[in-house]
């Protein structure tokens, strides 16, 4: 029997059938020493195999995944986690303020879906709430993703119901990640969409302005116009996994496009003369935080970046 895995909390994976009931399975103890060196071997949205067990089923076997999001593990380091698999799209939702979502953040996730072959796409949310300062930012932001990057985004306000018929669009007959960092207002955009799966949300902390984690483990729901919805736990870092310095440019789309015009065909856009990568950056045609982030994740020090930004974070 065929199936899809929509919920995993350790042990015990629930997996929607091809009639649509959702049965609770284990896995078979060979999954865990065949190599797999994450700390969930099977992940949401992973066809599986299942074989009836009384009540319950046993997964036997996973299909090849089309693609995936994973990150470092924050407790494990030489582990890897799986956010979810066989994805259409990955939706960041981001914030300027309460909480602030960080550029190292957002950009390591971007190179991640780049990696990995998976679309992202990026949600501003709480435009309601901002001062003019942070709708500067904002306006930065927009041009540095959008316009430089070329990634898609919608602006939206959960709460005060802002482009929340676009945000559903997205989601209608594509198998959609959203994630971001606790607080961003991952779960009620999902509510506010799909409001018959009244999803807990939490209140922001007052002491640290940061998110607190209410959705504990990834989770894959139906919606009503078609698709499927992972929700994930908020998220605070997001580590890189098997990424060579080499190739880390060809995961900014803006700095892939103008690696051609270097002098050097293996530029690592740091030092080396007749960079079109350092160019852009001085003539101001390329976001200094996007190429703060590239530094970081080749070089693995920031300290030393002299385009480093003060607010970034």
């Amino acid at each position: 029997m065929t199936g899809k895995v929509v919920r995993s909390t350790g042990s015990w994976y629930a997996v929607r059938m091809e009639d649509g009931s959702i049965l609770d399975c284990r896995i078979k103890g060979k999954f865990r020493i065949q190599g797999i060196r994450s700390t969930n071997p099977i992940a949401v949205g992973d066809i599986v195999e299942v074989e009836p067990e009384d009540e319950n089923g046993v997964i036997t076997e996973i299909h090849d995944r089309t693609n995936y999001i994973v990150r470092r593990s924050v407790n494990l380091s030489k582990k890897t986690h799986i956010l979810a698999a066989n994805l259409d799209q990955a939706i960041l939702v981001t914030t300027v303020a309460q909480p602030k979502t960080l550029y190292g953040f957002i950009d390591r996730f971007l190179a991640t879906c780049e990696a990995y072959d998976v679309k992202p796409v990026m949600v501003f949310n709480k435009i309601d709430i901002y001062n003019e300062e942070q709708l500067e930012e904002l306006e930065y932001m927009k041009a540095a993703y959008g316009g430089g990057a070329g990634y898609d985004y919608i602006e939206t306000s959960a709460t005060e119901g802002v482009n929340l018929d676009k945000f559903e669009e997205l989601l209608i007959d594509k198998t959609s990640l959203i994630a971001g960092h606790s607080g961003v207002g991952k779960t009620t955009l999902i509510n506010a969409v799909e409001p018959d799966l009244d999803l807990r949300t939490n209140r922001i902390s007052d002491a640290h302005g940061q998110g607190q984690h209410t959705t504990t483990f990834a989770e894959m729901f139906p919606l009503t116009k078609g698709g499927d919805i992972v929700d994930t736990p908020g998220i605070r870092g997001f580590g890189l996994i098997d990424m060579e310095e080499s190739e880390i440019g060809d995961y900014f789309p803006e700095i892939f496009r103008l690696k051609g015009d270097c002098r050097f065909n293996n530029c690592l856009h740091l030092e080396e003369p007749g960079c079109a990568v350092k160019e852009a950056l001085d003539e101001g045609a390329l976001a200094p935080t996007r190429y703060q982030s590239y530094f970081w994740m080749v070089t693995g020090n920031e300290d030393d970046n002299p385009y480093r930004q003060d607010n970034y974070a």
